[in-house]
């Protein structure tokens, strides 16, 4: 069994209905170059908003029933008999999480996942914002395969790329948004960001899928360039296809997921894995 999968890079404004048409656009193309599974990036629908703590900016959360941007994907996802895992502000009556909607290609919604670690830092202050996910790491059974989804902050974590690979996922699927450091101006965190996701590729004999956005938003000290490099890579941990820190684009790739099953397998990690032993680690 195959599936072709895209990461989605392009730059974002707050103009939300500017962002869904371009992203909509990218799905498009995607699904004409044969793509099954589209990953848009974190919170498309504006700009970063997490650069600041403005209270004005919670205004930008909905609850997931009745989501004019979630209805419009699902329905693409009809449209195109695609898989789209969709990121949004989620309102959950006093509570607000970062969270993505799965859709599956009929449209079926197959659930929400609620982004689990929150940074707290120059640039990325998501915990004024966001409460901790409680949905825990899942796999979603869609048409083209189990796939596991997590965002942003979530993806350097070891622990999450293991418990959506114990779930059944067979690709794992990153939205995110990173870039430079406000207060660390020469740090680039580009191929550690890679490298990590990559790492978990291998040690869980998956395929991983991550979108980022590009462009700079904000002005002044306060500014974050991000940094695109959006990717695919294979269960080996070879990258399929990538694009480059500035320009929009799909990163577009063909993953066999027989082949990841059997390397998994092969490997011998789930077989000789000891948890027993690591009580520790969750202690």
């Amino acid at each position: 069994m195959e599936v072709t999968v895209a990461a989605l890079q392009t730059a974002l404004t707050d103009d939300v209905a500017g962002n869904v048409a371009r992203v909509t656009e990218l799905c498009r193309e995607a699904a004409g170059r044969g793509a099954q599974i589209l990953l848009p990036s974190e919170l498309f629908e504006g700009s970063y908003f997490c650069r600041t703590q403005r209270e004005a900016d919670f205004s930008r959360a909905r609850p997931a029933e009745g989501h004019p941007t979630l209805r419009h994907f699902q329905q693409l996802a009809v449209e195109l008999g695609a898989v789209i895992p969709v990121s949004f502000f989620e309102q959950a009556g006093p509570e607000y999480y970062n969270s993505i909607a799965v859709f599956d290609a009929d449209g079926r919604s197959l659930g929400v996942y609620r982004k689990s670690h929150i940074p707290d830092g120059p640039g990325y202050q998501e915990k004024f914002f966001f409460k901790p996910g409680n949905t825990g790491f899942r796999a979603f059974a869609t048409r083209f395969g189990t796939i596991g989804v997590a965002i942003c902050w979530d993806q350097w974590f070891p622990e999450a790329a293991r418990a959506m690979t114990l779930a059944g996922a067979d690709v794992l699927f990153y939205p995110t948004a990173i870039g430079s450091e406000p207060e660390e101006p020469g740090l680039d965190t580009r191929d550690a960001w890679q490298r990590v996701m990559i790492g978990h590729a291998v040690a869980n004999a998956v395929g991983v899928v991550a979108a980022n956005r590009i462009g700079t938003e904000g002005a002044g000290a306060g500014a974050i360039t991000f940094y695109g490099s959006s990717f695919v890579a294979d269960a080996r941990g070879d990258k399929l296809a990538e694009l480059d820190r500035t320009g929009p684009g799909i990163a577009l790739a063909r993953l066999d997921l027989t082949q990841i099953r059997r390397l998994r397998t092969s490997m011998g990690f789930f077989r000789d894995r000891r948890p027993a032993l690591y009580r520790g680690l969750a202690e």
